[in-house]
């Protein structure tokens, strides 16, 4: 018997959701950062065994107040992992606080398929005592949960006990994608996902939010020793020309430095030689067009 399905991971911006799905998968599917709404679109990532496939879901965490077109669409993202999963994972974590009438709760109650809680960063918890007292606040609120996992997924502790009941509660089903298969992602999204990564960690306040990456050029070439190399050429969108200044900075010193720790990153990723370009573009207000953010892939 082949059992198959798709596990939907949801939670608030920051709490590990991507930590967790990066452990469970074992590759590095989503960018990490210690910056809320890092992630911005549904990624795909596919764990398979000869006799199991799990096609993991990492979306953005859902946002109370969309300021701008772009956060109404992540929430739609959010959204649709309620319509299609065969599990749902419900991340929290121990430092954060939910009230009683958060419509997330009433979301998840009416949730037919298995749900489980996953409390998140048990490693910072004051006392035992207090992943008790969240375990049993959770159960008194949303009754339907399946089971409760404690876990550390950055240091992956109990990561395979979840594991475990995720295969234990998989639907038997066919085999969705090849067995080799990581992700349905295209290499150049991961590529502008670690250049908006090293934005993320560079840039400070609202500067990384203002900003979109888009993969223009990804040629595979030789160097002149015959070592394989990866030719890519970026755009960074902004959304107002002082920032454009911020990012290329004095001299272009920090778009240089950009450059350096995005080409690395991407080097670990695709195990190759890069060479990387990296433009800077204004684009007013980007986070308000539809037509433009439909181009970045902001749709469901």
């Amino acid at each position: 018997m082949h059992k198959s399905g798709f596990i939907n991971i949801i939670g608030r911006p920051n709490v590990g959701k991507s930590t967790l799905m990066n452990a469970l998968v074992g590759e590095r599917m989503s960018i990490i950062t210690n910056k809320p709404q890092t992630t911005r679109h549904r990624i795909i990532g596919i764990l398979s065994g000869e006799d199991y496939q799990m096609v993991f879901s990492d979306t953005p965490g859902m946002i109370s107040d969309p300021a701008y077109k772009m956060q109404e669409m992540m929430n739609r993202f959010v959204r649709t992992t309620f319509e299609d999963a065969d599990i749902m994972l419900f991340v929290t974590a121990v430092d954060e606080n939910y009230d009683d009438d958060d419509p997330v709760i009433e979301r998840l109650r009416r949730v037919q398929v298995p749900l489980f809680l996953i409390i998140n960063k048990i490693d910072i918890a004051e006392k035992p005592e207090h992943i008790l007292e969240l375990i049993q606040l959770w159960n008194k609120r949303v009754p339907n949960f399946k089971e409760s996992i404690p876990i550390a997924a950055l240091q992956k502790k109990n990561t395979e006990k979840l594991f475990e009941l995720l295969q234990q509660n998989l639907p038997e089903g066919p085999v969705y994608y090849p067995k080799d298969q990581l992700t349905d992602r295209p290499e150049r999204f991961f590529v502008s996902e670690i250049i908006r990564e090293k934005i993320l960690l560079q840039y400070e306040q609202e500067i990384p939010y203002s900003c979109e990456v888009v993969v223009e050029s990804f040629k595979e070439t030789k160097t002149k020793k015959g070592e394989d190399l990866i030719r890519i050429s970026a755009m960074i969108f902004v959304a107002r020309k002082t920032q454009k200044a911020i990012i290329i900075g004095k001299a272009g010193q920090a778009i240089k430095k950009l450059g350096t720790a995005a080409r690395q990153g991407i080097e670990t990723f695709m195990e190759t030689k890069i060479f990387l370009e990296l433009h800077v573009k204004v684009r007013d207000n980007w986070r308000d067009d539809e037509r433009m953010l439909r181009g970045f892939g902001y749709q469901s």
